[in-house]
């Protein structure tokens, strides 16, 4: 008797899902290694749905959207999502490799494989040797990235607003990587010279200056605990100062959080046991060693050398090999 009263409950649903599909989009996912309990569906940085995961990595929902681009945030990663009331949209993904195992299936499919095939595309370029280019070489790159992602997408068979929308993507992309380079040339400029100071509070007690480490390498990490790429570093972080525990380096994160987070900073480093040198921005953004480094994203790196000099005044992140390889170098 259960089984089919149960069977005529989800006949029931599954009528009144196909009648009312058309005014949401019904989201499934099967998450393998999930990182967190919860999935967090974000517009324009904004968090519009979060969702929790069931201990077997599953969650269905239902969301009512204005047609465009979103962001699904699992407490460690980020991928980009098209979403569109009518869609029926499955997800099936292993949160460790996250953006090479990312499938989708249903309705809404092809746009949302596209995204994820665009990401990995994304990711093989080689970004640092793109910004060493020459300008006239840089440009010229840039604009051919550009125009081959134009090509694919034109070329494709997927919804025509998509097609409009993603256009708008590609080319403030390439209007972005051109601005981009005139800000990291203005980088370039402070790579050789002596560091602006800093005099913050420190975590564990008093205040910390960067004349404290003179003598020694220090590699600093420009952050906020409202930061999801931010956070996305600390794991890397804390195995780069694991690495490198006893060599002439010092780790220092400077936090930018406003005043009256103090205190939520100061819960965050607790809890999350984060290591190396941890200091409090006077000013958040207005400090006047943020303003030095032009700092108006994060997070930001910098390495300055044991005189005081700026090595990289926009240093690899610790998720990038090409931090332990320029280290190794430095500390050999």
């Amino acid at each position: 008797m259960k089984k089919i009263v149960l069977l005529g409950f989800f006949l029931g649903y599954s009528i009144l899902s196909v009648a009312q599909s058309n005014n949401f989009v019904i989201f499934k996912a099967e998450i393998a290694n999930k990182n967190t309990d919860f999935i967090s569906i974000r517009d324009n940085k904004k968090v519009y749905k979060k969702t929790q995961v069931n201990k077997d990595g599953f969650f269905i929902d239902t969301l009512n959207v204005k047609e465009g681009f979103y962001q699904m945030y699992d407490g460690v990663e980020v991928t980009s999502l098209y979403l569109k009331n009518g869609y029926d949209l499955s997800l099936k993904m292993d949160a460790k490799k996250f953006d090479e195992s990312i499938v989708y299936t249903g309705v809404g499919a092809n746009e949302n494989n596209y995204l994820a095939q665009a990401t990995i595309e994304d990711s093989k370029l080689d970004y640092d040797k793109i910004f060493a280019l020459k300008e006239a070489d840089f440009n010229a790159k840039v604009d051919e990235i550009s125009n081959a992602n134009l090509a694919k997408l034109e070329s494709s068979n997927l919804d025509p607003a998509f097609i409009e929308l993603q256009k708008k993507n590609i080319e403030g992309n390439k209007l972005g990587m051109k601005q981009y380079y005139g800000e990291a040339q203005k980088k370039q400029l402070l790579n050789n010279t002596m560091s602006a100071p800093f005099d913050y509070l420190n975590f564990k007690g008093g205040n910390t200056k960067l004349s404290d480490f003179k003598g020694k390498y220090v590699y600093i990490d420009v952050w906020a605990t409202w930061c999801g790429p931010c956070r996305a570093e600390i794991p890397f972080l804390k195995k780069t100062e694991e690495k490198y525990e006893g060599k002439n380096i010092a780790f220092v994160s400077i936090s930018v959080d406003v005043q009256k987070d103090f205190e939520k900073w100061k819960k965050f480093v607790a809890e999350k046991q984060l290591g190396g040198v941890q200091l409090f921005a006077d000013k958040d953004w207005n400090s006047d060693f943020m303003k030095s480094y032009s700092i108006n994203s994060i997070p930001r790196f910098i390495l300055i050398d044991p005189t005081g000099k700026v090595v990289s005044a926009d240093a690899s992140r610790p998720s990038n090999p090409k931090l332990a390889e320029q280290l190794d170098a430095l500390l050999k």
